[in-house]
């Protein structure tokens, strides 16, 4: 339920991009409603979005790790950061 600056676009992003997430719209009165909360949250649980959703976000999960493990982009890129501020 993005509020303001940055948490829109990330809603779009994990949305609408990403596929592992949904996001709740505020009604014309720019509240989030009890009930519609509990629909998206019966649906991610319940129906095939959700299925796809915790599919994405395993895939999403594997490849975080995979960067972060021994070898992988951020791994590489910290030792990149740290030998340039040797170098100074």
């Amino acid at each position: 339920m993005p509020q303001w600056t940055d948490q829109i676009t990330n809603a779009k992003l994990l949305d609408e991009i990403w596929d592992v997430g949904v996001r709740v719209k505020a009604n014309e009165k720019g509240i989030v409603t009890r009930e519609n909360l509990v629909s998206w949250i019966m649906k991610i649980m319940e129906d095939e979005r959700g299925v796809v959703t915790r599919k994405n976000a395993a895939k999403w999960r594997e490849l975080a790790k995979a960067a972060v493990d021994e070898g992988g982009s951020s791994d590489k890129d910290i030792d990149e950061f740290v030998s340039e501020l040797f170098k100074a």
